[in-house]
């Protein structure tokens, strides 16, 4: 029965990356193609992640019901304050998995996809360790 409360406590864990994860990829995207285009709107987002309007939508109303983001009818995404900071952290944790990635020999293009579920259940720990590594290594 003791083993039995780690377990718990890991599948706990894995269950709140999982619900953290589409807000953390929207704001990552939303920050992404606001800089690029100078605004970012939810056909962009449709486009960006190959999903309907409907779904955006839902998740915009999310991300605005969460403070993360702000919006009008017909009018652009924009993130807010609290938005933004999460886009910044989302960004700078899926570069240091990449680095760490590629500083195993992964090949970019692998690690790019691999980065992309990685970084949502890295933990704070492991992540400077990745950091760490990578820095010791050289960056790729």
């Amino acid at each position: 029965m003791a083993e039995s409360q780690p377990i718990k406590r890991r599948h706990r864990k894995t269950r709140a990356d999982h619900a953290s994860e589409v807000a953390e990829d929207y704001v990552e995207a939303i920050a992404d193609i606001a800089q690029t285009k100078g605004v970012c709107r939810a056909v962009d987002l449709a486009t960006r992640f190959g999903v309907t309007g409907v779904t955006v939508n839902r998740t915009i109303a999310r991300l605005v019901r969460d403070g993360l983001a702000t919006t009008e009818p017909y009018a652009p995404i924009r993130l807010t304050t609290t938005g933004q900071r999460l886009a910044t952290r989302s960004r700078q944790r899926h570069e240091i998995v990449l680095q760490f990635l590629v500083a195993l020999g992964v090949s970019r293009s692998t690690a790019e996809i691999d980065a992309e579920g990685i970084e949502h259940h890295v933990s704070p720990e492991t992540l400077k360790c990745f950091k760490s590594f990578t820095d010791s290594a050289g960056k790729p």
